[in-house]
């Protein structure tokens, strides 16, 4: 019948609070706000951690928490860290 399956990547949108992922990559097309990212540390292998995710979008990059809004969190995708304990 149906199998399990579990995501393994996605958009940073879809991660919520608590939640962990590694960045593998930023897809949009406007140089300046990802020129932003970089600046903030968003780049490819780094890990971020969803501080809050409603009503504003923060994200924590070695240790620090940045505001991000929804088009450059729709740009950010990543491969989520399981964070259950077995």
């Amino acid at each position: 019948m149906f199998t399990s399956f579990s995501v393994t990547g996605c958009s940073l949108e879809l991660l919520r609070a608590g939640e962990q992922g590694i960045v593998t990559f930023c897809k949009i097309q406007d140089k300046t706000i990802l020129k932003k990212l970089i600046s903030i540390g968003i780049i490819e292998g780094k890990n971020i951690t969803i501080k809050q995710d409603f009503p504003s979008f923060i994200p924590n990059i070695d240790n620090r928490d940045f505001v991000l809004d929804l088009k450059s969190v729709r740009a950010i995708y990543v491969r989520v860290i399981d964070n259950y304990i077995s």
